[in-house]
Parts: structure tokens; C-alpha cells; sequence
């Protein structure tokens, strides 16, 4: 099997470390050699944060090269179009339809650019949600994440048993259900 590049993209405090752990748990569990790396800005501000997830026979390193993610997943809309130049010709972009503005916006430094997914969508293909409202109907929109996962699983080898097993093992307890819950809506779409 030739190695998976994955990334997870999103800002401080939406879960992007989570989601790398169940990732990284799950292609561990199926045998896989398993190389993360995080690379946070100002997580703790709202800043990007950013994981590679690689997996496969034997994987040298943890960085994914511009042009080799074999799978995008973004926790909102500025953060797919800041690294969709990372996803390769025939990969997927999954993308929470989600805005959270940037210190510069917040400030009135810079402009939240427009039509952000169609232009995503004229070079990639792209795969949008809004899982926040989704997570919302669940009655707690912080398991966004899981739902974007859930769809994300769609284009990756492994069952949702397996998916699932590794929930149980990585969210704290109380949240198991939940969670589960939020990841097969994503499963489903």
C-alpha cells in the first residue's frame, strides 16, 4: 500500500488534535506504520492549526508536501482555501461550511474573501457540510468535527466498526454516544 497523506486544518479549540488522535489511533489499530505531526499558529487565539496524519507500509516522515494530501479536512471555510494547495490532483477536500474570522478581519486589517467554496470547487473536489448546524440538531455543536470526520471516512479504507472502536477508546467516556452519533451523520451524508 503506498503511504495516505492526511490533513486536518481548522482553527485553535475545534478539535483538528482530537480528530488526529482518533485518526492516527484508528490507522495504528489496522497495522499501519503512523507518523502525525501538529503544527499549531496561535491555537490558543483562533489561530490555524494544522495536523498531517501519514500512514502505510513504512513512512519515513510526518510532513505532507504541497501537492500529496490524499484527503482535506478543513473545520472551516478560510482554512480549506489556505491549504487546499496541499490536496493532490485527484484528492478530497471536505470542508465544514463554517466562518470564523481571523484576528486581521476581526480588526478590519483584511477582508474575509468571498464565494470561498465555489472557488475551492472549480479546482478540487470538494465535499461541504455544515456540520455545525448539524451538531446543533445532536444538541451540542461541539462534535462538528466528528461529523466532517464522518464524511471524511467515506473516501478513506476502513469500516465504520473500526471507526467506531476507536471512538470508544479516544473521546472521554461520557461522550462516547454522542459522538458516535455525530460521526455516522457524517457517515451517512
Amino acid at each position: 500500500m503506498e503511504t495516505k497523506n492526511i490533513m486536518i486544518v481548522g482553527v485553535g479549540g475545534q478539535g483538528t488534535l482530537l480528530t488526529s488522535r482518533i485518526l492516527g489511533g484508528l490507522t495504528l489499530d489496522a497495522g499501519y506504520d503512523v507518523k502525525l505531526s501538529e503544527v499549531h499558529g496561535m491555537a490558543q487565539r483562533g489561530g490555524s492549526v494544522v495536523t498531517f496524519v501519514r500512514y502505510g507500509e513504512k513512512v519515513a516522515e510526518p510532513i505532507v508536501e504541497e501537492g500529496q494530501a490524499d484527503v482535506i479536512i478543513a473545520f472551516e471555510r478560510l482554512e480549506a482555501l489556505r491549504y487546499a494547495h496541499f490536496l493532490k490532483k485527484d484528492g478530497v477536500l471536505v470542508v465544514n461550511d463554517w466562518r470564523i474570522d481571523p484576528m486581521p478581519v476581526v480588526i478590519g486589517a483584511a477582508e474575509y474573501p468571498e464565494n470561498i467554496l465555489e472557488n475551492l470547487a472549480k479546482d478540487h473536489k470538494v465535499y461541504t457540510v455544515n456540520a455545525t448546524e448539524e451538531a446543533k440538531k445532536l444538541g451540542n455543536s461541539r462534535v462538528f468535527n466528528l461529523i466532517v470526520l464522518g464524511i471524511a471516512a467515506q473516501h478513506m479504507e476502513f469500516t465504520k466498526e473500526q471507526w467506531y472502536s476507536v471512538i470508544e477508546k479516544t473521546v472521554p467516556p461520557k461522550t462516547v454516544e454522542l459522538n458516535k452519533e455525530a460521526f455516522n451523520v457524517g457517515y451517512e451524508l
